[in-house]
């Protein structure tokens, strides 16, 4: 009679929990099954769970640093198949692949769930992301190596790892779960995990060059419904019943993540909050304020609307992702004094974003000040 592998639960370091060189059976007396549809199988060699729009979470486990090991047989079609670690309500560290998009530089992501959103808009580029060319007609091995802070990849049992990050939460011990291809189901298999192999090789990330002269910190109000935008009349009452006092601070040189203190789905209504920056000017003058925003915006300057638009996912072209940076601009009247610039944003998926600066900042004083410049 065969005996079935035990995750027993030791303290390692204090925090991390689990044994060393762990298979987790592929049954419902190890792992959670939150999905659509699934099939336990045997599938090219390998013993699976064909999961269909939905995940898995190893139970009776908390990790936090180690090896995380699995197969997946990947499908060319838009999917997202990858692993949450570290897992606490609704705050993860997360790697997914992108099947879809072989051999292109976002063939994969490397991000942090934030509150329930994954801000892959902000979190972007060569530095969590990897050009690789998968087979589908093979299984792919995926191993994340995790260590404190940090993190890397390697995928079909490489040498060298294939991406190197800096983590986005503090370390914590949470939760293991893998999620299979969204509607489309694809198979899983041989997952491990390595509480004793936690040794991370020639670890380089990619840096980002920060944007020179943004505002800092922004000042962010509770969520209100989108829909109330619709009203310019009924602005002044919008903005008074707001409650103030969370901030903001700008992530990889580049944005706010809103969803650093407000939740975007949960017993709230709403999706939209106010991002407020003071600004003193030293007399009446216009000023070129360019910014960035992740999903939808209203800009509003002293109550008085000045600006709307949309940088969402694929709303210029199918491949346009949305991600943030200072691709527009608003011409601002300034008056002598103090002024209050509103940009009201509003979220769907992909990262709560604000960002912003003064092309020329001379003249005036920005509350939540800009980077100094050079």
């Amino acid at each position: 009679m065969k005996k079935s592998i035990v995750i027993t639960l030791s303290l390692l370091s204090g925090l991390y929990m689990g044994v060393a060189q762990q298979h987790i059976p592929l049954d419902t007396v190890h792992w959670s099954i939150n999905a659509k549809s699934y099939v336990l199988e045997s599938f090219k060699g390998q013993e699976s769970i064909y999961l269909q729009g939905g995940s898995m979470t190893a139970k009776d486990l908390k990790f936090l640093n180690g090896t995380i090991e699995y197969d997946i047989f990947l499908k060319e079609t838009p999917a997202f198949p990858g692993v949450y670690f570290r897992s606490n309500g609704s705050d993860a560290e997360q790697f997914y692949i992108r099947p879809h998009l072989s051999g292109k530089p976002d063939s994969n992501q490397a991000a942090a769930a934030i509150k329930g959103v994954t801000p892959w808009q902000l979190y972007f580029g060569p530095r969590y992301s990897f050009p690789y060319r998968y087979k589908y007609d093979d299984w792919t091995h995926v191993r994340l190596t995790v260590n404190g802070n940090r993190a890397q990849v390697y995928l079909d049992h490489s040498e060298e790892p294939h991406l190197s990050w800096n983590l986005f939460h503090e370390p914590k011990a949470g939760e293991i779960t893998i999620t299979g291809g969204n509607s489309e189901a694809m198979h899983i298999a041989n997952v491990r995990i390595d509480a004793a192999q936690n040794t991370l090789k020639d670890f380089d990330p990619i840096e980002r060059k920060p944007i020179d002269g943004l505002i800092q910190q922004w000042e962010v109000s509770d969520k209100f419904e989108e829909s109330a935008l619709e009203s310019p009349g009924q602005f002044q009452s919008l903005i008074a019943s707001r409650k103030w006092g969370k901030k903001i601070d700008v992530e990889e040189g580049t944005a706010a993540n809103v969803s650093r203190q407000v939740q975007l789905r949960d017993e709230t209504k709403g999706n939209t909050i106010f991002a407020r920056t003071i600004i003193y000017s030293n007399r009446d003058q216009t000023k070129l304020f360019e910014f960035g925003y992740s999903d939808r915006v209203v800009a509003l300057l002293n109550g008085r609307a000045m600006y709307r638009g949309t940088n969402k996912w694929r709303t210029r072209d199918y491949r346009y992702l949305g991600t943030v940076g200072l691709f527009d601009g608003i011409y601002l009247p300034l008056k002598k004094g103090k002024n209050t610039l509103l940009l009201a944003v509003s979220e769907d998926f992909g990262g709560w974003l604000v960002t912003g600066r003064f092309a020329d900042p001379k003249g005036i004083r920005i509350e939540y000040g800009p980077i100094k410049t050079k």
